[in-house]
């Protein structure tokens, strides 16, 4: 396929600088675009690769002078990344799935499928599962009997789907997802090191458990996602024990994430690459979590909290707060931390070549 300039600078809403009429066929960096392609070039330091490559056209930072930069066409994105999500979406050539049912899946008698759902290969759709208008399900995805899907969901190549899942319109979920997996909860007979350690915050030596036997507690509830929101791969929604796990609607699941049994996330959440929230934490809506940001259990994220990457979080977090480091602490605190951490080499050097330290403050005049 190819798309004119001028198709390109609608998609994007800006006007298009040139020669209109030129065909571009796919994007490129710029030092390795050659004459269909539209080089990425959102700033200046990636302009200055243009002359290793052979674009014609490109997209641009604003004030660019295009032609100087031997362009025949250009497009300027005043927000780059946004203006790349559009360009991305129109040259997107989609997940290459096959339309219609395959021969090969399997659709179990009282399984209901709406208009234009195509099936993979080797799926297998449960009994009285009910499965949205226009939604696409690669191959080796399972949907547990009763499970539900709205319209124009994506269902990528091996993703399981647990029985009581609810999950809204236009969800998007990547290979080898799993949803509603039983949750990880577990208890003993007679307390156990883990119950005694925690209430008396380490205090309390704990010997062998008379029945060390880890009992399940079932998981009954479910789980149930908005509409809107993606699920990268290879990530873990549990089902709740007896309420739904849930997932509000916009949020943005990344790659080897875990949710936990019964959590709550709010709308329009972004939660990065290995991210993990144990059992019945409460996050807000606008949450970010950064690749390795942990949630303890039963803690509660204010709406617009933001966590750096690796960041452990041990207790409630306000709204808005910016937090880093374990245990998490606001940011501006943990880097002077950080920094009074560095120093300590030099502070000690000092004191073991015969410096004394300061004991008292010097008298005031």
């Amino acid at each position: 396929m190819s798309w004119t300039m001028a198709e390109i600078a609608a998609a994007l809403g800006q006007p298009c600088l040139g020669d209109a009429l030129l065909t571009i066929a796919r994007a490129a960096e710029p030092q390795a675009a050659g004459p269909d392609d539209l080089a990425i070039a959102l700033s200046p330091a990636w302009g200055a690769r243009l002359a290793q490559g052979r674009a014609r056209a490109a997209l641009i930072w604003p004030g660019a002078d295009w032609r100087a930069l031997g362009l025949r066409a250009a497009v300027e994105a005043p927000r780059g990344r946004l203006a790349l999500a559009r360009l991305t979406g129109v040259l997107d050539p989609g997940p290459g799935l096959t339309p219609g049912l395959s021969a090969q899946a399997l659709i179990e008698p009282g399984a209901e499928l709406g208009a234009d759902v195509w099936v993979g290969a080797f799926s297998v759709i449960g009994a009285g599962a009910r499965i949205g208008p226009g939604t696409r399900i690669g191959a080796h995805v399972t949907i547990a009997p009763g499970a539900e899907i709205g319209a124009g969901g994506l269902i990528l190549a091996g993703v399981r789907i647990g029985p009581r899942v609810r999950i809204g319109a236009r969800v998007v979920v990547q290979p080898n997802a799993v949803i509603g997996a039983d949750g990880f909860s577990f208890v003993t007979e007679t307390p156990a090191a883990l119950e005694t350690a925690r209430a008396s915050l380490g205090q309390v030596a704990h010997g062998p458990a008379t029945d060390a036997t880890w009992h399940r507690i079932h998981s009954l509830g479910g789980v149930e996602i908005g509409d809107d929101v993606e699920i990268g791969a290879n990530s873990t929604i549990d089902a709740g024990t007896i309420r739904a796990t849930r997932v509000g609607r916009g949020s943005k699941i990344d790659n080897l994430v875990q949710v936990g049994h019964n959590v709550t996330i709010g709308q329009d959440c972004l939660l990065c690459a290995q991210a993990g929230i144990a059992g019945s934490a409460r996050i807000g809506d606008r949450v970010v979590l950064g690749g390795k940001a942990g949630v303890g259990d039963n803690l509660q994220l204010g709406d617009d909290v933001v966590l750096g990457g690796g960041t452990i979080v041990l207790a409630n977090v306000p709204p808005g707060a910016v937090m880093l480091g374990y245990p998490a602490m606001p940011m501006p605190r943990q880097i002077a931390a950080y920094k009074a951490l560095r120093r300590l080499p030099r502070l000690l050097a000092r004191l073991a070549g015969g410096e004394k330290p300061i004991s008292k403050a010097p008298a005031s005049d």
